[in-house]
């Protein structure tokens, strides 16, 4: 009798063993998505055990700790953002999809391990050095989708690191190589997947922009160590006849949230315009959350606006949520918008801006309620001593505004 009914105990046991899939090999990764017929961005991250994995771009490390095994699939969803990783284990490979489903956007993976580059090479010398600025031009001959940036690489040997810094932000951390005369580099944060190639010569580059496997452009662009870009102190603004702020959005416990409420009242006041989805908001959230902790004896207070491309309102607070727990944000995160994060729709939302160019766009109010400067963008760590500045000169304005 005994040993029938120790059967099936032992029947679930092993049979769970069975279905059990097995874990990632551990150590280093070669993973592709498969951007065109003949183009690919190559990353790398590490297996660390079953349920840790780290993802490399150049000096970011991003730690994964959210992995699904279901048979022989696995499911990677990197911190915060929504994109994830599906792919089926077989033989030492992955093979399978990057997706994003509000967007309904499916990229092709695949990943090796064992293989430590990330760009093969074929050639043992490179011809050029890509090392310091560059005044690039983005879809030059579209004047609609036209827009400038400001390339900053450091070359050593054949690698190159570096990024693309525009009005609106910064491209991430990028890590490639100089292959010969041409630059190939890539970045995937679990959010966006960037390749960028170009030819180089001399002092002029040609190339192009790949965003997914649903965007590419091309660009240009010449070494000129002495541009800069626009200030972004200037690029957003209120209309005439404005100079105060005002809406009205819920948080996630259905309350109607605006800046007349009485926690805003004689303070200094940082209104962040973002998305969950967007990886400069989520490096600016960081830093916000960071300086809003260290700072709440203060007479400041920080509320987000976010602008959610989430098919339904449920999803949209999903997301905010994930942030908030991610990061540990304390201040209020607002639902301005969900179903699209289309920057004219975000404008009729703030109808007293002249435009919204970017997520992220920061204003900041003053104690009597008046704003006093509109930053447009986010330098975040990836662009080094940009980074830097910004801080100074966030902390000092600040000051200024608290004393007042």
């Amino acid at each position: 009798m005994r040993k029938l009914l120790l059967l099936p105990f032992l029947i679930i046991i092993f049979g769970c063993n069975f279905n059990r899939p097995d874990a990632l090999s551990e150590g280093v990764w070669r993973a592709e998505l498969q951007l065109t017929e003949t183009d690919v961005l190559p990353f790398n991250f590490e297996v660390t055990s079953r349920e840790s994995i780290k993802i490399f771009n150049a000096d970011e490390v991003i730690m994964v700790s959210d992995i699904e095994y279901s048979q022989d699939t696995i499911v990677i969803k990197t911190p915060v953002f929504e994109g994830y990783i599906e792919a089926v284990i077989k033989n030492g490979t992955l093979k399978g999809n990057f997706i994003k489903e509000s967007l309904d956007r499916v990229v092709p993976f695949s990943a090796e391990i064992g293989k430590e580059t990330r760009f093969d090479l074929k050639t043992e010398t490179p011809s050029q050095n890509v090392t310091g600025n560059w005044e690039t031009v983005f879809s030059p001959n579209f004047e609609e989708d036209r827009y400038i940036a400001k390339g900053v690489f450091e070359q050593k040997g054949h690698i190159v690191t570096g990024t693309f810094r525009t009005t609106t932000g910064d491209y991430r951390y990028l890590e490639g190589v100089m292959d010969g005369n041409t630059m190939k580099l890539s970045t995937f944060d679990g959010a966006h997947a960037f390749l960028f190639t170009a030819e180089v010569n001399d002092n002029l580059m040609n190339g192009m922009f790949y965003s997914g496997n649903h965007w590419e452009e091309p660009f240009t662009a010449k070494r000129n160590e002495n541009y800069e870009l626009p200030s972004a102190n200037e690029l957003t603004f209120l209309k005439e006849g404005y100079d105060a702020l005002e809406f009205t959005f819920p948080d996630a416990n259905g309350k109607q949230i605006s800046l007349s409420d009485n926690q805003f009242k004689n303070k200094v006041v940082v209104v962040q315009i973002m998305g969950t989805w967007c990886p400069n908001c989520l490096d600016e959230s960081k830093y916000y959350s960071e300086f809003y902790n260290n700072n709440a004896e203060k007479d400041i207070e920080f509320v987000a606006l976010a602008f959610e491309y989430a098919k339904s309102e449920e999803k949209a607070f999903a997301s905010i949520n994930r942030l908030k727990d991610d990061i540990g944000i304390q201040y209020p995160i607002l639902l301005a918008q969900y179903g699209s994060s289309s920057k004219s729709e975000a404008q009729e939302k703030l109808p007293m801006l002249n435009h919204v160019l970017s997520y992220p766009t920061s204003i900041f109010i003053d104690k009597k309620g008046k704003v006093r400067k509109i930053h447009t963008g986010f330098n975040g760590p990836a662009t080094g001593e940009k980074f830097v500045e910004f801080q100074d000169e966030f902390t000092e304005f600040i000051d200024k505004l608290l004393v007042e």
